[in-house]
């Protein structure tokens, strides 16, 4: 395992919103799972999310399903240019829950910096749909924006979070193993790439990250893996060959339980020649880009990531 020089100092504003997310989600760390209660209680897009969105300045589309796409959102940095960068965007939620309307505030907050548009699918969700629902959504959004959208390849970035993230990479080989044109680039916050649960963080780190357990990720995963084989490289792309690939860009908490998750991954694609950017940051919460509005190193996260997308163009 790489070891990674994490940014510090920690923020004020960091042990406030830590303190906050563990009150809101650790009681629920070692329930068992229901997804419908998920869905209801966490996966709402609340005020806080509407208003936070509203905030950027960045239009929001709902777009529904056709031509290949599977229904979701278009998020619109006005008066960007014809040649700006777009995202494909994939949300978190486990594979169970969330939304593009959960997500955003993080979506927009990476449109008003990157100056261009981000395409969040509404892909299916488990348990009512497991793999490889998910992954044959993103792929037909992703043949949407090159043939319906006619998007050149080289403006697109694959993006997403926890199980986005995941999604995104394992989009990425689909991609590569299709021979269809590869993105730009890859970004992936907190990506759970690994549902067979083999981490060391998943116990390292059980009662230091503050919104879940090792044990909440192994009951989880069940829901999307279903019946197949959890090392499928499309299912945990921990496991795929990454040659061919974008260069990457992965940021995580050095307290989170899917820190490993993320050193794996990015370790495993720079053996397979992979351009890899991974950052490390403490004391945070899992995907704490969503705090960009109140939270220094969530608007520092979108900062780096602003960096490498544009670097792409």
């Amino acid at each position: 395992m790489s070891t990674v020089p994490s940014v510090t100092p920690i923020s004020w504003q960091s042990r406030i919103v830590h303190l906050l997310v563990r009150a809101r989600m650790r009681p629920h760390a070692y329930a068992p799972i229901d997804p419908r209660w998920v869905r209801a209680e966490m996966g709402r897009p609340r005020a806080a999310r509407r208003w936070m969105a509203r905030s950027t300045g960045a239009a929001l589309e709902s777009r529904p399903e056709g031509q290949g796409w599977p229904g979701g959102e278009v998020v619109t940095w006005p008066g960007h240019e014809p040649g700006a960068p777009v995202l494909l965007y994939l949300h978190g939620g486990g594979y169970i829950a969330c939304s593009p309307e959960t997500h955003r505030p993080l979506v927009s907050s990476l449109v008003r910096r990157i100056r261009g548009r981000a395409f969040v699918p509404r892909y299916r969700l488990a348990p009512e749909h497991p793999f490889p629902a998910a992954l044959h959504d993103a792929m037909a959004a992703y043949r949407y924006l090159l043939d319906v959208e006619r998007i050149a390849p080289a403006q697109i970035v694959i993006a997403g979070d926890s199980a986005g993230g995941g999604l995104a990479l394992a989009l990425a080989l689909a991609v590569r193993d299709e021979r269809w044109p590869n993105p730009a680039g890859l970004v992936a916050f907190s990506p759970w790439t690994d549902l067979a649960a083999t981490g060391g963080s998943l116990e390292e780190n059980t009662e230091r990250c503050a919104m879940f357990a090792g044990e909440t990720i192994r009951r989880a995963a069940r829901f999307y893996v279903g019946d197949a084989d959890p090392t499928l490289p499309l299912i945990s792309p921990l496991y795929g060959d990454f040659r061919g690939l974008p260069p990457m860009l992965v940021h995580a908490s050095e307290d989170e339980v899917l820190r490993d998750d993320a050193i794996r991954v990015a370790d495993a694609a720079r053996r397979d020649g992979v351009e890899v950017e991974l950052q490390l940051w403490p004391h945070v919460p899992h995907v704490w880009q969503f705090f960009a509005a109140v939270l220094p190193e969530a608007r520092a996260s979108l900062a780096a990531t602003t960096r490498f997308v544009l670097a792409r163009m």
